[in-house]
């Protein structure tokens, strides 16, 4: 199988280099170092807590959807912080933060620092999808999902039993995956990474970037932090962040790697991981021009990481339309629904989503006409798949 390779970017991913007048002596001016390891005065410059708290709390939040005691306020409380005092974490550093989750979906500088409409909108959405699964599905936990009526409906062969609303759709699994997009990658692509964000106003982050003024009290500049805290979203669950793993939380540490190990897109992972580290040194180095290469590299690709991923869902979806496994089916169409839900938070070179916006909402309304995944039909979900692979430059069957 040929490999979909990233674009030509993805070269100076290892090594950027420059030339003397005659074009000879071609010498390396920037390396990335073996593991995310930078130091000032013998002491790391590296720091992320922020990041690795709200990934905590997403996680526990996408765990406690699937208690049925819980209350819309505890939920909303570990998503919000909508009661600022309280334990329903269970972890005192987490609920002793003044930080939450909900305030940085759909909080990027470059898609709504203007946009504050769509914004709330999306902050909506996903509060929506807290209270519908106490209001919808809590109530039915035992009862027998039809079309229609929400309930539970068990995988074949005494498999996981799933808990659906009416048309088949797991409230849980569209706040995971979409959380992937509207917290993750948004915060990463479009408000971390934004050169915008990075330079700071009157481009005071790179001034004092290039005078090594650190942040107050800090042992790093502004805009190291900032590089450091879109990586956080990525790696900021690892035991080891220098030299991290992937798959420690179910976002996109999980999705990288599961990408990563299709034949067809192997090497993204370490693309990825090569451009943060050698991103991060061109910073250190103060080569603007190969930092915005290394921005380009992971914007394309964790772009891509999500697409593929909600085509993947979506064909394994479509793969059991005629079976009687209706539960592995909304499962994976659920899972499916909430990666092209976060398509919205994807950045091309352009700097805006590869997919419209009305693109993005006539795919989920497909999804969810009438009885919703009850009757989905199989060309529908071949339609959906081909616009999508069509517009991140890959096919359908590459993700199968």
């Amino acid at each position: 199988m040929k490999r979909v390779v990233l674009s030509m970017l993805a070269v100076s991913a290892i090594l950027f280099t420059s030339c003397s007048d005659d074009n000879e002596n071609v010498e390396p001016t920037v390396e990335a170092p073996a593991t995310y390891t930078f130091e000032r005065g013998g002491n790391s410059t590296v720091s992320f807590t922020g990041q690795t708290i709200r990934i905590k709390m997403a996680e526990k939040l996408i765990t406690a959807m699937k208690d049925n005691s819980k209350t819309e306020v505890e939920l909303d409380s570990m998503f919000a912080r909508k009661l600022t005092t309280h334990t329903y974490f269970n972890d005192p550093i987490l609920d002793g933060s003044d930080k939450n989750v909900r305030s940085k979906v759909a909080a990027s500088y470059d898609y709504f620092n203007q946009n504050s409409t769509e914004a709330n909108e999306i902050k909506a959405t996903l509060d929506g999808y807290i209270a519908k699964q106490v209001s919808e599905v809590f109530p039915n936990w035992n009862v027998d999902a039809v079309a229609g009526t929400a309930g539970k409906i068990q995988q074949a062969g005494g498999g996981t039993t799933r808990y659906v609303n009416a048309k088949g759709l797991e409230y849980n699994q569209a706040l995971a995956k979409s959380l992937i997009g509207a917290l993750m990658m948004d915060q990463m692509l479009n408000n971390y990474l934004s050169t915008t964000v990075l330079d700071g106003v009157n481009n005071i982050n790179r001034k004092n970037n290039d005078a090594d003024v650190l942040s107050d009290g800090k042992n790093y500049t502004e805009m190291e932090h900032k590089w450091d805290e879109a990586y956080g979203y990525l790696y900021g669950n690892e035991a080891d962040p220098a030299s991290p793993t992937l798959d420690v939380d179910p976002f996109l540490s999980e999705y990288v790697l599961k990408v990563d190990e299709d034949a067809d897109f192997k090497g993204i992972a370490k693309d990825i991981f090569e451009a943060f580290k050698l991103g991060r040194a061109a910073i250190v180095a103060k080569d603007y021009q190969l930092r915005d290469k290394q921005i380009a590299i992971i914007k394309e690709a964790i772009s891509k990481v999500i697409a593929i991923r909600g085509v993947f869902y979506i064909q394994k979806g479509k793969d059991l339309v005629t079976s009687a496994d209706k539960a592995s089916m909304f499962h994976s169409l659920s899972e499916g629904y909430g990666f092209i839900y976060s398509l919205r938070f994807s950045q091309n070179p352009q700097g805006t989503p590869y997919l419209s916006t009305t693109d993005i909402k006539g795919f989920l309304d497909t999804l969810e006409n009438g009885n919703g995944f009850w009757d989905v039909k199989e060309a529908d979900l071949d339609n959906i798949s081909t616009k999508i692979a069509t517009a991140f430059g890959f096919t359908v069957n590459q993700v199968k």
